[in-house]
């Protein structure tokens, strides 16, 4: 057994293999060829070919079949564990490497939606500048994961839903649930909360047309409460929807920490229940990246801007 394998050591079955090692990894972390083909972007076909040729490559066994799906061999689970190790530390290697070519003046590039940029963004900035002035801050909005977004962006703070490529990290911040706005004259202003299935035969206001994954949030939370709202306006964004509110005109869900960037006098918000329209709030980051400063100090500030407005 131990000559079989410094044979196979010597031999160096993982040269080549880099792409082979990441379908692998991703295999393992979404525990289906499925999965790791949306992931990755490749056909379930092309992923199963990679894990084929690197088990040859090996001369291991690094998934089996169990039930109708597969799950990885403790050699897979081995070999997944350390590529996951060595793609961690590149990300750190080239995260340093790309801080000495910044000097003292390093360059932190966030991007963000819109609400982020509205409510949690500005005051860590203003505390990030107090705390490291030589920081040189650049914003850009960003509502993905586009080759070119991450490619120029040491952080991306979105919504939870959107795939996030291998080799990037999310880091949980808050759930951000979805209120009811309504008049101020509606009967069902006088709740403390509302059940949504309350809401099948009202007017409603359209708050983000054309249609986007948060208004999607929406709509799948209404089919659950078994109905579909009636549009009679649409607008574009949640200031002009709650200006039609306040005129009377329907009602609409948002986002409660949209909510906080949006004057909200002529209005009442409430809670709703049965079920719970939500959207998480994260912040994606390379791989192994988090830990570098002033990164690190700019996502302990994110953090702590997330935990007041998430109690």
């Amino acid at each position: 057994m131990a000559e079989g394998n410094i044979r196979m050591l010597g031999a160096n079955p993982f040269k080549g293999s880099g792409i082979r090692l990441t379908v692998l990894r991703s295999v393992v972390e979404n525990g289906s060829i499925h999965g790791a083909a949306a992931r990755l972007g490749y056909t379930p076909s092309a992923i199963s070919q990679h894990i084929a040729a690197l088990q040859r490559e090996t001369g291991m066994p690094l998934v089996e079949r169990h039930g109708r799906g597969i799950r990885p061999t403790e050699a897979g689970v081995l070999l997944a564990e350390h590529t996951r190790r060595i793609q961690d530390e590149i990300a750190r290697a080239e995260t340093a490497l790309a801080d000495l070519r910044a000097g003292k003046s390093r360059r932190l590039t966030i991007r963000y939606f819109a609400t982020a940029g509205a409510v949690l963004i500005p005051p860590v900035v203003s505390e990030l500048g107090r705390l490291h002035p030589e920081v040189r801050v650049a914003l850009r909005l960003g509502k993905g994961l586009s080759e070119k977004e991450t490619a120029d962006a040491e952080i991306m703070v979105l919504d939870d839903t959107v795939r996030v490529p291998a080799g990037l990290r999310t880091l949980h911040l808050l759930d951000d649930p979805f209120l009811a706005v309504l008049p101020p004259a509606h009967p069902l202003a006088a709740q403390p909360v509302i059940e949504l299935g309350q809401l099948r035969a009202e007017r409603w206001i359209d708050n983000e047309w054309p249609s986007t994954l948060c208004r999607e949030t929406m709509l799948k939370a209404c089919g659950a409460a078994g109905f579909s709202p009636d549009f009679v306006v649409e607008a574009h964004d949640y200031a002009a929807a709650v200006g039609f509110v306040a005129a009377g005109l329907g009602l609409t869900l948002i986002p409660r920490l949209a909510l906080r960037a949006i004057p909200t006098e002529s209005v009442v918000c409430r809670p709703v229940v049965g079920p719970v329209p939500t959207r998480r709030i994260v912040a994606v980051v390379k791989a192994g990246a988090e830990s570098q400063p002033p990164l690190s100090a700019f996502l302990d500030l994110l953090r702590a801007a997330a935990d007041e407005h998430g109690g």
